[in-house]
């Protein structure tokens, strides 16, 4: 520890010898307090194994080697096409030429902010913070970091909106609509199942049992590299049987006649990938053409905008409202967490506790 000049104190740290040279690792401050504080600081990551005399490596320099390293371990190209996005619209134009040792809590605040005031959604920011979280903590685990500067920094609150679904009077005139349709069976499977449109699309005739009244999701059809390709389900929970009402088991059935007539007529140009839900050929059939079929019918039946997905989103709230607790429906919809069903749910729970009291009182009062 010496006064290098007035007012700058400098600080030594001997690193022992590497590469066959003495080496040492320098420190500087305006008090000997501050210098002996960021030297002690320096032996701390030296003991914990920090290769301190290494070339600074920038974030940059770890988002490369971070996206390879996920690639390898099998990581979702459509994950990875996620993961990119944010990296490259977000994260390395803000941080990427800060060396990795050099990330504080402080400039990973001031990023955020900054993209909550260029009205990016709370969503947006959040994943935004969450990636960069999972990024250096990896980096902790691989040693490049003694600690995650982002654990300590609070991403924006999100305020939970109330989604729409279909009412009762609406349901019932999409079935209704909906008779006789190529693909009623396959509508009618979102609206009473709550399957997402993957999930549907990548149904085998081998993930259902007629007799026992269920449908296992084993699959879901996915885009990838321009590609659709079937992927196994995201999570464990996603992976699930379910019961199928009486009605829709019906309309299943008679899919697989209407299957099996469409095959007759495609002969040899037929393709068997032993889906449900198939093209005309029997191939698999493209998302975005789904779901043009699906906002023609919902015109068809003079339902508002809705996506696809908001079928599922009926079916939650028809069960809720139906008394089906939100565990069943946690299952049901393949969530991973109870208290995504809470709070996603939490409008319908509401009016559910009212309709429970008020039979309760009426009980209690006669």
């Amino acid at each position: 520890m010496y006064e290098q000049r007035p007012g700058i104190w400098a600080a030594v740290v001997d690193l022992g010898w590497i590469d066959g040279k003495r080496r040492r690792k320098y420190v500087y401050a305006k008090s000997e307090a501050e210098a002996v504080r960021k030297r002690d600081e320096l032996r701390r990551r030296h003991d914990l194994g920090e290769n301190l005399a290494a070339q600074p490596r920038t974030l940059s320099d770890w988002l490369d080697e971070w996206i390879a390293m996920k690639a390898q371990e099998g990581t979702r190209p459509s994950t990875l096409r996620g993961y990119r996005w944010l990296i490259e619209s977000h994260i390395r134009p803000a941080l990427g030429n800060v060396a990795l040792s050099k990330l504080t809590p402080t400039m990973i605040r001031r990023v955020l902010a900054a993209k909550a005031s260029a009205d990016l959604s709370a969503t947006t920011v959040r994943h935004i913070h969450g990636m960069i979280r999972n990024v250096l903590g990896d980096a902790v685990r691989e040693e490049l970091l003694h600690r995650n500067p982002a654990l300590v920094v609070r991403a924006p609150s999100i305020r939970q909106q109330e989604r729409r679904a279909l009412t009762v009077e609406e349901a019932r005139r999409l079935i209704e609509t909906i008779r006789g349709d190529r693909l009623e069976a396959l509508w009618v499977c979102a609206l009473t199942v709550g399957l997402r449109r993957g999930e549907l699309l990548g149904l085998r005739w081998s993930d259902v049992d007629l007799a026992a009244g269920t449908l296992t999701v084993r699959q879901t059809l996915v885009r990838a590299g321009g590609q659709l390709h079937f992927a196994e389900p995201k999570t464990d929970r996603s992976r699930r049987t379910v019961p199928v009402p009486e009605q829709t088991m019906a309309l299943i059935r008679a899919h697989r006649r209407w299957q099996a007539a469409e095959r007759l007529q495609a002969g040899e140009r037929w393709q068997d990938f032993g889906l449900i839900f198939a093209s005309t050929i029997g191939t698999p059939m493209e998302p975005r053409n789904v779901d043009r079929a699906w906002h023609a019918t919902r015109a068809r039946a003079g339902l508002p905008w809705l996506r696809l997905h908001d079928l599922r989103h009926a079916c939650a709230t028809f069960l809720l409202a139906s008394g089906a607790s939100p565990r069943t429906v946690m299952k049901t919809l393949g969530h991973s967490q109870i208290t995504l069903t809470m709070n996603t749910y939490a409008h319908v729970l509401a009016e559910v506790e009212r309709a429970a009291m008020d039979a309760a009182a009426d009980r209690l009062f006669g």
